[in-house]
């Protein structure tokens, strides 16, 4: 048992006005389910590899597939990182993320584009858009298909950026569109220029440093083998695992 994962009471207590309502039957020990589940994900196992002190993986895999499909996990890490606190600074930034066969297997009229998954110059890629707190906390999580531009994950994100003072990213966000948007909010741009931009850009070397801190948060996402790897055909499963990384291991 020393090596299982198992949820606290504290750590329950803050997820669980989360949960839906149970109708009719109640559910099985939420504890015990959740734990299982976050074992998997952080594991990449597969779900009848669950240890038997979860439970049935077929119970384990059921409520993964219906609490994904509803939007709960997301939830989960959208509620807990309202409190964030943060008045300073903020960082943005993407990365790719490899989706295995099994994600990309099924015929292109079912797939392709609704799974957000693109070739790129590594192969069939997931790319993952987010924002992070200046502890290098994730606030907001985006997924799009591989291929797909930082300027399509910077609009996508751009309304859910809190009151802030600074926004750090790299040259890949040196877009005039953008620094207007940020502007009109309030927010200081700290990013480098492009190299095709003839003009030069003013910016805060020292602050940019910082920057790190969302690349350390990418890494230790990717700990978990269900994010570094895309098992998962649904964009909203695949997101879910994403969440409920950023919340075990920042938020509660």
């Amino acid at each position: 048992m020393s090596d299982l994962y198992q949820l606290t009471n504290e750590q329950m207590a803050k997820l669980t006005p989360f949960f839906p309502k149970s109708h009719g039957k109640p559910r099985v020990d939420d504890r015990r389910v959740l734990s299982g589940i976050i074992f998997i994900n952080r594991n990449g196992l597969r779900w009848r590899d669950a240890p038997r002190e979860n439970g049935p993986h077929k119970t384990l895999y059921s409520r993964w597939k219906r609490w994904s499909e509803k939007g709960i996990f997301a939830q989960m890490t959208v509620g807990l990182a309202a409190e964030h606190g943060e008045e300073m600074i903020v960082m943005i930034d993407a990365t790719y993320l490899k989706a295995r066969r099994t994600a990309t297997s099924m015929a292109a009229k079912k797939g392709g584009r609704g799974r957000l998954i693109g070739r790129t110059k590594g192969g069939m890629n997931t790319k993952l858009h987010a924002i992070c707190d200046s502890r290098g906390r994730p606030l907001s999580l985006f997924v799009t298909a591989g291929q797909v531009s930082d300027y399509i994950g910077a609009r996508a994100l751009l309304s859910s950026l809190p009151k802030v003072d600074w926004l750090l990213g790299d040259r890949g966000y040196d877009a005039d569109w953008f620094r207007e948007a940020l502007q009109d909010k309030g927010i200081r741009a700290c990013i480098p220029r492009r190299k095709k931009r003839k003009a030069p850009v003013r910016y805060d070397k020292r602050r940019y440093k910082r920057r790190n801190r969302i690349e350390i948060m990418f890494g230790r996402l990717k700990d978990w083998r269900r994010v570094a790897t895309r098992y998962y055909r649904c964009p909203k499963v695949f997101l879910s695992a994403i969440a409920l990384a950023a919340t075990v291991i920042y938020w509660l």
